[in-house]
């Protein structure tokens, strides 16, 4: 049996743009992602909101995602491959990062997880850095997010360039999906189903490629 650890924020975790509740286990991408790769693969969700990639947040204390993630990898090895999706809580005003910053950020703990975490066989997990899906239009979060739409709509290609120089494997989410419309942040459910598929499909190319 392979192990995926799918380390995230609240899109991760599964939180409802329309109700801010969490989705039920089946909903979320995770356990989409799950169904999809079938008995032979566990998939471990570690989804935290307000997760940023490695900053510390002076508001919201305990979310820097780099503290967190050797630990994190210790706790769940052995580990055959790692996704992580982080990056849209670095958009906060607060923390006043550009969007190659943030890519940079990101791609960096992909470098920690291979450096750190080991599969049954003693040899390094493949890593799976996704893009974010670019904000859409704000309501409650426009102050907190000022700025961030015209940032993430360069993800994808910052990210492509950060995965490249890590030798991490590389999807961009929002080659698939779309944030909600309703806080411009989260996935409805719909988006988590098709994420969860193609994260599926991707994570299976890789194997298959290793072997």
């Amino acid at each position: 049996m392979k192990t995926v650890l799918c380390y995230g924020d609240s899109n991760t975790w599964g939180s409802d743009p329309a109700t801010r509740q969490r989705f039920a286990p089946d909903v979320r991408w995770t356990g989409v992602l799950q169904r999809a790769l079938g008995g032979d693969y566990r998939v471990i969700e570690e989804g935290l909101n307000g997760r940023t990639t490695l900053w510390d947040d002076p508001i919201e204390p305990h979310r820097n995602g780099k503290s967190y993630l050797v630990p994190c990898l210790l706790s769940h090895q052995p580990l055959d491959l790692i996704t992580i999706m982080l990056g849209t809580n670095d958009l906060k005003r607060r923390f006043n990062l550009s969007a190659s910053d943030i890519a940079q950020s990101a791609a960096s703990l992909g470098t920690i997880a291979i450096q750190t975490a080991r599969t049954a066989d003693d040899t390094p997990p493949r890593v799976l850095l996704i893009a974010p899906p670019a904000v859409t239009t704000l309501s409650e979060l426009d102050l907190m997010f000022e700025g961030a739409i015209e940032k993430s709509r360069l993800f994808a290609e910052y990210y492509r360039r950060a995965a490249g120089w890590e030798g991490l494997a590389y999807f961009n989410a929002g080659s698939v999906i779309a944030s909600s419309e309703i806080d411009g942040i989260h996935f409805d459910a719909e988006a988590h189903q098709r994420l969860g598929q193609a994260i599926a499909a991707e994570l299976l190319k890789i194997i298959a490629d290793d072997e």
